[in-house]
């Protein structure tokens, strides 16, 4: 699925990668996936996309936003919307699908690959366009969840699509147990 003198960009979805790594129990090592890409093609960007609230003190996502801007990421954030939905939930909302889009037709001239870590069936377009103009696009997501994380759509529109399972034994590391994880944290999604 690779060459190793293509050049290769990849367009990273951190919320939706969260939500997939995470419903199949193991958390994504940053610094593994990097190394893996590298070593697949002549990686020119690693994009990571996620929304940050900002009215909060602490953010149990800006430890990770940090380390992955010193450690060869290009961070794109913006401040996430927190709303209160009908039943009284707190909720967050923060889509970087725009950003992303934008970004990837941007690059487009300058790769041969790109890949996008992400099963949002609203990046069957973007994908599209990208083919249009000869370049080859593999989308990473699961459909080894409950319900699949990725599009069908989208799966169809790809060149290749990488089970992101498939990547564990690679990039992952064990997911930290329950009482690890700060549940009263929402992690922006789309809506």
């Amino acid at each position: 699925m690779f060459y190793k003198d293509e050049r290769l960009a990849l367009f990273i979805d951190g919320s939706n990668l969260y939500a997939a790594a995470k419903s199949l129990g193991f958390d994504i090592d940053y610094k593994l996936l990097r190394t893996e890409f590298m070593r697949r093609g002549k990686m020119l960007r690693a994009f990571y996309y996620t929304a940050l609230l900002d009215n909060e003190e602490y953010s149990p996502i800006r430890p990770l936003v940090d380390w992955l801007n010193y450690n060869g990421f290009t961070m794109v954030t913006k401040t996430a919307k927190e709303y209160t939905d009908s039943q009284g939930r707190r909720k967050v909302k923060g889509n970087m699908d725009i950003e992303l889009t934008v970004n990837a037709m941007e690059l487009a001239p300058h790769v041969d690959h790109i890949v996008i870590f992400s099963g949002d069936g609203d990046f069957r377009p973007l994908i599209e366009s990208l083919q249009r103009q000869g370049v080859r696009v593999s989308v990473v997501s699961t459909i080894r969840s409950q319900p699949p994380m990725i599009a069908d759509e989208l799966r169809r529109q790809a060149d290749n699509f990488i089970e992101l399972d498939g990547l564990r034994e690679v990039v992952g590391r064990p997911a930290r147990e329950e009482s690890d994880v700060d549940d009263d944290y929402p992690v922006p999604h789309d809506n």
